[in-house]
């Protein structure tokens, strides 16, 4: 039941396992029901953003006679008649459709859809005008979802009823977030993420309590499904379906009918799901509130739209909007190009706003196993990129990687890790178009359900910190804490320095700061978890495990090449000359040191020499 379409190179197979409810907020019975894939995404040939060096409405003003001799420079004042391979065009005219958020920046629309030498050309002459300095295709984005599908918790788990057999992403010891342990840090109280993306369903059964109203950004009808192009508040997803080759429209190619996606509600879910209420899932910043911003909908989204969406939710002024009365410290995008597309200046200049407003944006890498630095969102500075990996902590196949990848977490393997280890779950509405009373715990895959799992974790961050970090303070926080990868990741698709551990994180983001015999941060071992292909930096490695009274305790390191020393010791950071155990064989990466009646307690295990390769276990 898997079916093969393509959304770019960011849509690959849908399939949907869930259980639906009687009536909210119950979610108990089992449902299954196929989606098909969303179309490739168009140009928007006929949508154009340009920045101008007035702002507002002097450079408005200034912009509309411009357009005027741009379109008959570019020669589309006259109407074309008809070839052996073409059809008859009618002349075209420009206008401006409104100002945007960023500084200088305008939309403009032309009376038709220009082909690709007259949009060529009237970039062209519009880019030759006095006072404009750039103008950019307004391109439509998509969601950065992949595949839907249809162990042991700790006594603290929450009481959700399918937490501890679903959600294998925050329990998992080898491929999961170690959220339980998290939890006994932060819960994310008193912060406030912005998802932007498809909007949330309004009064969803068991995201409600979490959600603020925020707005929907999305200006062309055909896209939101709404009545008008008018913007409307509240962020609320009223479904992005689409049929049959509805999106041609809008520059896309013949495409089958598909389902909403629900998208925004899951991506939200996972980081603000209510949580020990006995419904449904758990979410990870489950006491922080979310604000959907709408900017995705049938098609996609036009990237002027979702630039806007950017400034409002950070509490910027929007041309025509109020201002964002819940200005968020964190926003989510699981959205980008589906084929390779560099950072526009819109969404730059957006970005660098942003981040001055002490806002921090989580992103995902994208879906088309490649670089993601060659793709929108990843090409992009100023962000968080985030990979995705599987249960057994390995690359997820689709997910892109390089050097612009910053850290991964869960996104879901598919099918190979079968269901539900294949899969992100959340909850989400069951209507096929638009919302019903309906909901079904549903499983998807992607970068999309990865980036969420950051978003949350820097919403953790800034509820128990005593000064808020910007982006590239949480960047650094978030890249040195991360996990290392229980499996070989290839150097030639690198997924950034690990995976997402939230105990570690939260627990280095609310140590106090060094002063003296700083030690690097201990990246925590698990039971029997191997840690794969370390390779030594600057500095020696710290490693640390919580250890029973009793039991044999050993600690091993094998594979790979150089020379490595291991020093452990039982509450304290050890050192060559202060320890409780050593091992140093000459030439060798194959050190073992065993303590055959260790205490209770964190036992801390510092690697020095030079390895590349090797593995790292802690058994007990």
């Amino acid at each position: 039941m898997r079916i093969q379409t393509t959304l770019g190179a960011a849509i690959a197979a849908i399939l949907l396992t869930g259980a639906t409810q009687a009536a909210p907020p119950r979610l108990d019975r089992i449902v299954t029901r196929d989606m098909a894939a969303a179309p490739a995404a168009g140009a928007g040939a006929q949508r154009f953003v340009v920045k101008t060096s007035a702002t507002a409405a002097n450079g408005r003003a200034a912009l509309g006679g411009a357009l005027n001799t741009s379109v008959r420079r570019a020669g589309l004042a006259s109407a074309v008649r008809a070839t052996t391979t073409a059809a008859a065009r009618p002349a075209a005219t420009a206008r401006v459709l409104r100002s945007m958020g960023a500084p200088g920046w305008h939309v403009v629309q032309t009376s038709r859809a220009l082909s690709e030498s007259e949009k060529a050309s009237f970039i062209r002459e519009l880019s030759a005008e006095p006072g404009v300095l750039k103008v950019e295709a307004d391109r439509l984005y998509q969601r950065a979802d992949v595949a839907r599908s249809t162990q042991v918790v700790r006594a603290a788990a929450p009481n959700d009823p399918a937490y501890a057999t679903l959600q294998w992403n925050f329990n998992n010891a080898t491929g999961g977030v170690r959220a339980e342990q998290g939890w006994d840090i932060s819960t994310g109280e008193g912060v406030i993420v912005a998802v932007i993306d498809t909007g949330i369903v309004q009064n969803h059964a068991d995201l409600a309590v979490n959600v603020l109203p925020g707005y929907d950004m999305i200006s062309d009808k055909l896209i939101s499904r709404r009545d008008t192009d008018e913007r409307v508040a509240g962020g609320w997803d009223v479904g992005d379906w689409v049929e049959a080759n509805y999106c041609t429209a809008l520059g896309a190619q013949p495409h089958p009918a598909e389902a909403s996606s629900w998208h925004g509600s899951h991506v939200a879910g996972t980081i603000a799901q209510q949580t020990n209420n006995g419904v449904g899932l758990a979410g990870l910043a489950h006491n922080a509130k979310v604000v959907p911003v709408r900017v995705l909908g049938s098609c996609g989204g036009y990237g002027s739209d979702i630039a806007d969406g950017m400034l409002w939710a950070a509490g910027a002024q929007v041309d025509g909007l109020p201002l964002n009365p819940n200005p968020a410290e964190v926003i989510n995008m699981s959205l980008g190009s589906g084929a390779p597309s560099s950072c526009p200046t819109v969404y730059q200049d957006a970005i660098n706003a942003v981040n001055n407003l002490g806002s921090i944006i989580v992103v995902a890498a994208g879906n088309s196993n490649a670089d993601a630095s060659t793709y929108t969102m990843g090409s992009c500075s100023g962000v968080i990129a985030v990979g995705a990996t599987r249960v057994t902590g390995g690359k997820a196949s689709y997910s892109s990687w390089g050097t612009r990848v910053d850290l991964s977490a869960p996104g879901g393997g598919g099918s190979v890790d079968g269901d539900p280890n294949g899969y992100i779950f959340q909850a989400i509405n069951a209507g096929t178009t638009r919302p019903t009373t309906e909901y079904v715990i549903g499983g998807y895959t992607g970068t999309s359900m990865a980036s969420p799992h950051v978003a949350a974790a820097v919403a953790m961050v800034q509820s128990v910190v005593d000064t808020p970090l910007n982006w590239s303070q949480m960047r650094t926080l978030l890249r040195s804490t991360a996990r290392q990868f229980p499996v070989s990741i290839p150097g030639s698709t690198p997924m950034g320095t690990g995976i997402l551990d939230l105990a570690t994180l939260l627990t280095t983001a609310t140590q106090p700061p060094c002063t003296e015999n700083c030690a690097p941060p201990a990246t925590v071992l698990q039971n029997k978890v191997e840690l794969r292909n370390l390779s030594n930096g600057a500095e020696d490695a710290l490693f640390s495990f919580q250890a029973q009274a009793g039991a044999t305790l050993t600690f091993m390191t094998y594979n790979g090449t150089g020379n490595v020393s291991m020093y452990v010791a039982a509450g304290r950071v050890p050192t060559t000359t202060d320890r409780d155990g050593f091992s140093t064989r000459a030439a060798s990466n194959t050190e073992t040191v065993r303590f055959t009646a260790p205490v209770a307690g964190t036992y801390y295990v510092r690697l020095t020499g030079t390895y590349a390769g090797m593995t790292l276990v802690a058994r007990q």
